[in-house]
């Protein structure tokens, strides 16, 4: 299984200051050395961590370059001029602390195709970030994406609200079925990785806050490592 990381708050702390500390390529190159296999930023609309220049500069030193955006027509036009390898497509609310679910496409099937057709035309790999819900597997299809990650906030979270590890199992399994390939990511830490990485069908994983949080410890290349070790057990 693949890790990518994901080092928006890195640029949640810089931009604290906005005096260029922390430097994201360089924390981009540390977290490589720790053996991540890509890097993934998401380019908001409110531009709150992530810039379009670092999007840029990364571009110039990430061989595996994922970018996470809104289906608009700006950041289309954008991700058009950077050419990452993947774009993962997200709902995206100014009021939210992190995306909070997964991107209906059942509801915006026009404007998501629309979407994926341009980007995946011009070589650009498109997933589609969605709850691990049949109906929006059979959607991702319609549409046209190549990849879905599902997202694990649901299984991740304590209490009632919690998604079984079944529903994600289930989702994985029917969107390889149908030929689309799977990633899965959010909410991932130390304590509850290992069960979502047995799941066959997920050809990689996205996890930032937690790596990040645990790099104020032991730094980058260490946390990436213990990450890397749980995500690469499938046993």
């Amino acid at each position: 299984m693949l890790l990518g990381v994901n080092i928006d708050h890195v640029a949640t702390l810089r931009q604290q200051r906005r005096d260029g500390d922390p430097d994201l390529v360089a924390a981009a190159k540390e977290v490589l050395l720790g053996g991540a296999d890509g890097i993934t930023v998401h380019l908001r609309e409110d531009r709150r961590h992530i810039q379009d220049e670092d999007v840029t500069q990364l571009r110039g030193v990430v061989s595996r370059l994922n970018l996470e955006m809104a289906a608009t027509d700006e950041m289309v036009e954008f991700a058009l001029g950077v050419r990452p390898d993947f774009v993962c497509l997200v709902p995206e609310k100014r009021e939210e602390l992190t995306t909070e679910g997964g991107l209906d496409v059942i509801r915006n099937e026009g404007r998501i195709e629309a979407c994926v057709d341009r980007l995946q035309s011009a070589g650009i790999h498109v997933s589609l970030f969605i709850d691990p819900e049949i109906p929006q597997v059979q959607a991702a299809q319609r549409v046209g994406a190549t990849y879905v990650e599902l997202h694990t906030g649901g299984y991740a979270v304590e209490g009632e609200s919690r998604v079984p590890l079944r529903a994600i199992q289930a989702a994985a399994s029917y969107a390889k079925l149908l030929g689309i390939r799977v990633n899965a990511g959010h909410g991932l830490k130390l304590n509850n990785v290992s069960a979502i990485a047995r799941i066959s069908e997920i050809e990689e994983l996205n996890i930032g806050h937690s790596i990040v949080a645990r790099a104020l410890t032991v730094g980058l290349q260490q946390a990436v490592r213990e990450m890397k070790l749980l995500v690469s057990f499938r046993g």
